[in-house]
């Protein structure tokens, strides 16, 4: 009964997910796909993450800087003794440790502003990958589109086709009447061959635009995919290229697009630089402070007598008091030895502590402060420059998008206009060929012009609705199928 329960689980696990798989992908999910697996979007938030690293490394220099030394050697031949500070030739083993702290407490407020020029960089960063993902979401919305523009010529290939066969049809019913000639059906052949390859041509376009949206969103070549096909998209009715007004679109550019208020920010972070290359002009001050002790081998331990010292009478010497000659004599202690200081005995007699303050006033540094001003003010300059060009180039393509969606529009009405007379024309050469005063080859003419001023309108409307997309990408409005 479990095994069951399982199996039925595991099915229901698997169809669900297939199900999944078989779902078509709608606009919005594939933007959301590529922006999460470009390479490009993921190399750009590694820059974010590099910078928000600076901006921790900034505020971490607020903090008191600590670190502990510890040594140890052997010294031989002519030292320095521990104990006397003489000259000695004895060879020792000698160890040392040592714990320092520093604060900064003042340095020309470089601090303060590298920390507020991490967090601009911080927010740049961002804004430079936040224009990246827009690029993204307008070069798949492009993709997206030519598959809803090959697929719909797909479709009107193959209603041509129909149309073309129902004409053979009707053709033999003239034939049989006696009201065409046999060879009338041999023209009728020959624009079903023709149809049958623009079918043909039409689907491989369909299998390379979706060739090119799958490599924008790095799918496997073996991965389910299809889009969501809204069917036919209408024009927006409300939508009038001739009403758009530069100046306002781009306003709304200037606001929108991340690009520009991250070189604002990038200049931001420029002007920062020069207070910081200024401080290195100004004096610093810092507050220290150090422990340390140490141990030597061969130290001798004072109050631990080791041994049995004999004390004996030395030899007289002869003293003159008071001009009196007097015989002093003196014990001497012999065999008298002491133990090595120990370890930890060592490291508490010798522990001692030091604390302070340290200025530092620069007064020369071969002109690396200078020039670090200089260099500071130059990227203002450079930065500056870069920002004009990127308003100069948001200029030139909202002037340019503009005008091509007013081109885009005209042609849409010219193709349409195109289209309805070549509609009346078929449809009265229709009714001429089934009297038989038109031939085969006025009505195929007639029938070629019409399929291709229809073609010709498609590709207009969907040119016209893309065009659309990015007036309204400038202006900051959300990319989408409605």
């Amino acid at each position: 009964m479990i095994k069951k329960a399982l199996l039925s689980t595991l099915l229901c696990g698997l169809f669900t997910i297939a199900l999944q798989a078989q779902q078509p992908w709608s606009l919005e999910k594939c933007i959301r796909h590529a922006q999460q697996n470009s390479l490009t979007m993921k190399q750009a938030q590694v820059g974010v993450e590099n910078t928000k690293l600076n901006e921790q490394l900034s505020k971490a220099e607020r903090l008191p800087s600590l670190s502990a030394t510890v040594s140890g050697g052997y010294s031989f031949g002519r030292t320095i003794d521990p104990i006397t500070n003489t000259f000695e030739n004895q060879a020792r083993g000698s160890n040392s440790l040592s714990l320092g702290a520093s604060y900064t407490l003042y340095n020309g407020g470089r601090i303060s502003n590298s920390i507020q020029q991490s967090r601009v960089d911080v927010a740049a960063q961002k804004a430079e990958t936040e224009d990246i993902a827009n690029n993204i979401a307008l070069s798949v919305a492009a993709a997206y589109i030519n598959i809803l523009f090959a697929e719909e010529l797909l479709a009107n290939t193959q209603k041509t086709l129909e149309l073309s066969q129902d004409q053979l049809a009707q053709t033999d019913r003239l034939i049989q009447a006696g009201s065409l000639p046999e060879n009338e059906r041999l023209q009728i052949l020959a624009q079903i061959a023709t149809n049958e390859q623009q079918v043909i041509a039409q689907e491989n376009t369909v299998t390379l635009s979706y060739l090119d949206l799958r490599n924008l969103l790095l799918l496997d070549d073996n991965e389910d995919f299809q889009i969501v096909n809204p069917g036919d998209l209408p024009v927006p009715e409300n939508a009038n290229p001739e009403l758009y007004d530069f100046q306002s679109i781009f306003n709304q550019a200037l606001q929108a697009q991340p690009i520009i208020r991250a070189g604002e920010l990038r200049r931001q972070s420029a002007e920062l630089g020069i207070d910081i290359a200024k401080s290195g002009m100004l004096p610093s001050l810092s507050l220290f402070g150090n422990i340390r002790t140490d141990y030597a081998t061969g130290v001798p331990d004072f109050m631990n007598i080791i041994g049995d010292p004999v004390e004996t009478l030395g030899d007289p010497t002869i003293l003159n008091v008071n001009g009196t000659d007097v015989e002093v004599r003196q014990y001497v202690t012999s065999g008298l030895e002491f133990a090595d200081r120990k370890y930890f005995d060592q490291f508490n007699d010798n522990f001692g502590q030091s604390v302070g303050l340290s200025l530092n006033i620069p007064i020369y540094s071969q002109d690396r402060n200078k020039v670090n001003i200089e260099r500071a003010r130059l990227n203002i300059i450079s930065t500056e420059v870069a920002n004009e060009q990127n308003k100069q180039t948001l200029k030139a393509n909202v002037q340019r998008a503009i005008a091509e969606a007013k081109a885009a529009k005209k042609q849409l009405e010219a193709s349409q206009r195109s289209v309805d007379a070549l509609q009346a024309a078929y449809e009265n050469t229709g009714k001429r060929f089934e009297l038989g005063a038109a031939n085969t080859f006025e009505y195929t003419s007639a029938k070629n012009q019409l399929d291709q001023a229809k073609v010709n309108l498609t590709i207009a409307k969907y040119d016209y609705l893309y065009k659309l997309k990015i007036v309204d990408f400038y202006k900051g409005e959300e990319i989408s199928i409605n």
